[in-house]
């Protein structure tokens, strides 16, 4: 397989930092063989030398210095067959050999799967470029298979593991770390218990059974785990950005690698990218299928626009059927289609169901069961088929967001989005699975050099918005250090942090402060109250009123679909360029079904809603014709959601406070049910700027040790130094959103104030007698979100002053809360106030 240009400058690349690596690293080891204090950092001296740019130095399990980059190259622009290389000149120019161990490390089934069936095909360009590496003495293995020192020794064993399957807290849980029987030669016999100790002695972090003095002393665990170490293989991690929780990296080194390698499309903060492929290379080596032509559909329909994409896939199979005739070469296109719903159990409920978009397939357009394919978490159609197979029937695919990573079809050109209009994530997802060009170059057919997308109901602006996001995230923009948030170990998190704890003076109030929160009973048990279970499941929508719609202006604009045709930029920042757009007028109609769904989201009866819709249109009918109605379909929808939101958040209010007048919510402090209270501690980036007072001293009053300078907007910077420069203040906290303490009112949204902080007590300094709950806003946002919270604050206000903390045995004793809402204007006014009235 003849490599592109970029790809042979990615490799020439590689290879001058693996050799300047290698010239380092033989200063290192004439250093330590004289002196091991004069070792130096040998990666990242070579990385200064060859790259000059900053390098992130990393250790193996056994504090080895470990030589690590990042091939960062875009989806469709061949990041596997670069890592086979990539391998070779590892082994050529650094090790000194064609034999040695690889760990190929993936992160998913599906990814796991391409990339094993690849390299177990000896006809394979992957497997190919091995095979050439190793002088035909490859050994594709997997977890379970067992192999020998001789194995590695002769030959170049490559061995794929899930990064999951490595990757947990507990190593004594997971099968690689427990003592297996197959890999007794890479280690003492048990009988040998002094040479047990010397090889701890080398690799401290083997596991092993037993204690010293025992009669057989530590006995090393003959598991795979423990061979890996051994062995210090050279590790490939696929979708490398997947890789940098604590807890991958903590597993990926300690297996004593020594070399990693990452590919990524979208390389966190912290990867050393050694080369960084653009999508303008791709596109210039005519391997993707740009353009992009989008079209929103404007019929409220989601079959309209099944129907379209339909039409478009089946035009391109006859340039398909062409092409083969006149070249040889097979494309069977296939459409992709996105829903909204996928279980047994989640059809009938409003929404687009897998079995909805099978049936209009089939029933209504003509299309042959065996040419659809299901794929989801339950139900896995294409599991085990080549779709590239001629002897593949699949056309169409429908899923839900089972595609979104490693599903690789160059066959897949056109992508049909029946997700909500107002999903912004549908396209973002999976724009990237249909832009791979067939056999990695352009036909000479231009239709079946672009790719296709079909939505409806879109804003135009949104749409190019998210497919601009959906390339960024598949490597098509520039997005150097873009990171991927995740909370769990197999998502990346590069974000360093440091644990502050309370300040020495405030210590004794550790684990002491509570605040209250609007608690409801039940089955004599207190629970925080729920916005939906409590609030609008009592919700009367016979008392919605629809006055905005009864005044709602129609324009006589007539509706069209839009046909936007999308390329990539020059200019890296913008990622696309809109190349041409086109309206289509279409026929017209008033789709009920279409309002009802725009309403699920706050009416949880679909029949309330959909008698919403009715009477939506029959208001409108008194002045407008069905026409004019089915061409404002859109902005009558807008407005309705609006309108209806409006009388919901009025209608919970009035159940909010029935429920206060009827005693059964209460505003007090709960502690046995999970009440708040401050946390122990906070955490903090690592080497962040501090908040310092307006004379550059240090914060002195805040609860916590520091609190970084970037956690403040202006105005709350200024109140923060002001509160800390107070002599009545006893101490502040910075209370964080979507993390700290919150009020749940009427409204869907919590309620997060910005600080709370206490006054001293006039009996003693050390303690306090008031707390304040402050909201600080800027002039800009005196809104009705800002009415809002000022309500809530003042009913807390109301109840607190009712309610005696003493009463419900609380360290409180008669402390008062009190909640306030200050803005830009007047805040130093009214926080004087608190402190000196």
């Amino acid at each position: 397989m003849e490599l592109k240009e970029y790809q042979k400058e990615v490799l020439k690349q590689v290879k001058g930092y693996v050799e300047t690596l290698s010239e380092f690293k033989a200063k290192n080891d004439k250093a330590l063989a004289i002196d091991p204090d004069l070792s130096i950092d040998f990666p990242q001296k070579a990385w200064e030398k060859f790259v000059d740019k900053p390098y992130t130095s990393k250790k193996n399990g056994l504090n080895e210095d470990l030589p690590n980059f990042c091939l960062k190259v875009p989806t469709g622009g061949g990041k596997t067959l670069l890592a086979t290389y990539t391998i070779e000149l590892i082994n050529a120019h650094y090790l000194n050999k064609k034999s040695g161990f690889v760990l190929w490390v993936v992160p998913t089934t599906q990814i796991y799967r391409q990339t094993l069936s690849a390299l177990q095909n000896r006809e394979h360009p992957y497997r190919q470029a091995l095979d050439i590496s190793s002088g035909g003495r490859t050994m594709i293995i997997e977890k379970t298979n067992r192999f020998t020192p001789q194995d590695v020794e002769e030959n170049l064993v490559i061995m794929l593991l899930m990064l999951p399957s490595a990757n947990r807290r507990n190593n004594e849980s997971l099968k690689i770390f427990q003592d297996a029987g197959g890999f007794e030669s890479f280690f003492p016999p048990e009988d040998q218990p002094t040479e047990h100790e010397r090889l701890l002695e080398a690799f401290p972090n083997l596991d092993y059974f037993g204690e010293e003095g025992e009669f057989f002393g530590k006995q090393i665990k003959t598991s795979l785990g423990n061979t890996l170490k051994r062995i210090k293989p050279m590790i490939i991690i696929d979708e490398g950005q997947r890789a940098y929780s604590e807890n991958a990296q903590k597993t990926i080194r300690n297996f004593n690698p020594r070399f990693v390698v990452e590919l990524s499309a979208t390389p966190p903060e912290g990867s050393n990218v050694l080369v960084n492929v653009k999508g303008q290379d791709l596109n210039k080596e005519e391997m993707i299928k740009l353009d992009l032509h989008i079209t929103n559909k404007s019929s409220t329909n989601w079959k309209d626009t099944l129907l379209a994409s339909v039409e478009k896939r089946n035009v391109l199979e006859k340039y398909a059927i062409e092409y083969e005739a006149n070249t040889g070469k097979y494309i069977r296109p296939i459409a992709l289609i996105q829903v909204e719903r996928t279980g047994k159990k989640q059809r009938g409920q409003g929404f687009i169901h897998a079995d909805d978009a099978k049936e209009y397939l089939i029933n209504e357009c003509g299309i042959s069961s065996d040419e659809i394919a299901i794929k989801t978490s339950e139900t896995d159609d294409i599991e085990g088929i080549d779709l590239l197979s001629q002897e593949c029937q699949i056309r169409y695919i429908i899923t839900k967001a089972a595609l979104q990573e490693g599903w690789d079809c160059s066959f897949a050109y056109v992508l049909t989005i029946l997700t909500n209009p107002t999903a912004q994530t549908a396209l973002t997802q999976l724009v990237g699975r249909i832009l791979r060009q067939p056999y990695g170059r352009k036909t000479n057919v231009s239709e079946l050099n672009e790719s296709y997308v079909y939505c409806f109901q879109r804003e135009a602006r949104n749409v190019l918005n998210e497919i601009k996001t959906g390339l960024e995230g598949e490597g098509l923009g520039d997005l150097a250090g873009r990171i991927i948030q995740g909370t769990n170990d197999n998502q990346p998190t590069q974000v360093r942090e440091e644990t502050v704890g309370y300040r020495e003076q405030f210590k004794q109030f550790e684990g002491t402060v509570y605040l209250p929160r609007f608690v409801i009973q039940e089955e004599s048990k207190w629970r925080e109250i729920s916005y939906e279970m409590d609030l609008v499941s009592r919700v009367n929508w016979d008392e919605v009123n629809l006055s905005l719609i009864e005044e709602l202006k129609l324009g006589d604009k007539k509706l069209k679909d839009e046909v936007i045709d999308v390329g990539l930029s020059t200019d890296e920042k913008d990622v696309i360029e809109k190349r041409s757009g086109q309206e289509q007028t279409i026929g017209l109609s008033i789709d009920y079904v279409f309002i009802t769904r725009h309403l699920m989201g706050l009416v949880p009866n679909p029949w309330v809603a959909f008698d919403f819709a009715k009477q939506t249109i029959e208001i409108l009918r008194k002045n407008y014709d069905d026409t004019t109605i089915a061409s404002n379909l859109v902005f009558i929808v807008e407005e309705l959601v609006k309108n209806i939101e409006q009388e919901r958040d009025r209608l919970s209010e009035k159940v909010f406070r029935a429920l206060i007048e009827d005693n059964l919510l209460h505003f007090f402090i709960e502690k046995k049910q999970g009440g708040y209270k401050l946390p122990h501690h906070i955490k903090v980036k690592k080497k962040t700027k501090k908040l310092t007072r307006s004379n550059g001293d240090p914060i002195q009053l805040s609860l916590f040790d520091y609190v970084p300078e970037e956690d403040f907007n202006d105005l709350e910077q200024s109140v923060a130094i002001y509160l800390d420069e107070q002599e009545k203040l006893l101490w502040w906290y910075r209370n964080a959103v979507r993390a700290d303490y919150y009020i749940q009112g009427w409204k869907k949204g919590k309620v997060y104030p910005d600080f709370i902080f206490t006054e001293k007590s006039k009996e003693s300094e050390a303690d306090f007698d008031n707390i304040f709950v402050v909201e600080t806003k800027g002039l800009h946002l005196k809104n009705e979100d800002t009415k809002y919270k000022q309500s809530i604050f003042a009913l807390c206000n109301e109840i607190g002053e009712k309610t005696s903390w003493n009463e419900l045995g609380l360290e409180f004793g008669d402390k008062r809360i009190e909640f306030q809402v200050v803005f830009e204007d007047e805040w130093k006014r009214r926080l004087n106030e608190l402190f000196y009235n």
